[in-house]
């Protein structure tokens, strides 16, 4: 079977650009699966796993049942036996039937058995809010996972990103939870398929600046890089961190940053209390604190269970919410 995949620095949705990394995934190894709801004939309710099972057959692109747990325990069987599974959950709010599966096994099955038994297993997650869905298809669980020893957490911020790290991810000896801002999958970005993307767990200096740090991952980088852009009108610097990895997390650039400007404001769509945002306002208290000019400040989503479709644009940061915690350090 000949398989076409990319080959030349083009422009891509997001979507199309996960679509390729797999794509690329599946042709370098034979052992590399797809499995979830959908994404045979279909290609996903994002169209992410496009044309994917007429290339590469059914029995390496397999539609399931909708049994989120029974999935999770297929894929670690065949992870013992070879194979690297990569997991399709439709929306990130149907990823808890599947949780005891994730954490008391997946998580742990190496470790169990003194690392003898890997389990390169990917859980892709569409998730985050910006689409006007449902309840149950715009949250962001991603601290839950962060949480539990033995997970990889990591959410692209671009096309080219995502690319890169899908690939990454299959090839990880260890579980990786792979979270795609789905408000994102239609923004396009420069894709170079010959230049490999940074590490998978490396954060980056998306924006450089010398006033302020603003940190996020996933979605929220770009709502970052918004404010950053109003504040650069207004006479304030900002840099912007893409943390790119939730677990584990480069603290390196980060602290850096930080260390510059003297100032840190966190963004995430997840609500608040316990939360990544969290972690990383512990973390720079404790190592950078000497640095700090201002308290670290959090923008995030509320306590509170996501809100109706409506009302989303009440309880998501927007670059408004960002703007005002960055004139807050400032002023402080």
């Amino acid at each position: 079977m000949t398989v076409t995949t990319l080959q030349e620095r083009t422009v891509l949705p997001m979507a199309r650009a996960i679509n390729e990394g797999l794509r690329a995934a599946m042709a370098a190894d034979d052992k590399v699966l797809l499995m979830g709801e959908d994404i045979g004939p279909l290609g996903g309710v994002f169209r992410v796993t496009d044309k994917l099972q007429a290339d590469f057959g059914t029995a390496r692109v397999l539609d399931t049942p909708l049994a989120e747990s029974g999935i999770i325990g297929s894929a670690i069987g065949l992870a013992m036996r070879g194979y690297r599974p990569v997991i399709e959950i439709q929306f990130e709010g149907f990823i808890f039937p599947a949780f005891n599966q994730i954490v008391t096994q997946l998580a742990k099955i190496t470790s169990r058995h003194d690392g003898k038994v890997p389990m390169p297993v990917v859980i892709r997650v569409p998730y985050g809010g910006h689409i006007g869905a449902v309840e149950h298809h715009q949250e962001s669980p991603e601290a839950y996972f962060a949480h539990t020893p033995g997970l990889r957490v990591v959410a692209p911020s671009t096309p080219n990103d995502a690319y890169w790290m899908i690939q990454q991810a299959i090839q990880s000896q260890d579980p990786v939870l792979f979270f795609e801002p789905k408000a994102k999958y239609w923004m396009k970005g420069e894709v170079d398929p010959s230049t490999a993307g940074a590490p998978l767990h490396d954060s980056r200096v998306a924006r450089t600046g010398t006033d302020c740090t603003v940190v996020a991952f996933g979605a929220m980088v770009t709502t970052a890089l918004q404010a950053a852009e109003v504040a650069q009108q207004e006479g304030t610097n900002v840099e912007v961190i893409d943390l790119r990895s939730v677990s584990p997390i480069d603290y390196g650039p980060l602290l850096e940053s930080v260390r510059k400007t003297g100032r840190l404001v966190i963004a995430q769509e997840a609500s608040g209390s316990v939360s990544i945002g969290s972690e990383l306002a512990a973390h720079v208290a404790e190592h950078a604190f000497y640095s700090l000019q201002a308290p670290v400040l959090r923008v995030s989503g509320y306590d509170v269970p996501f809100p109706p479709a409506r009302l989303e644009g009440l309880f998501l940061p927007d670059a408004d919410r960002i703007l005002e915690a960055v004139d807050r350090a400032m002023n402080y």
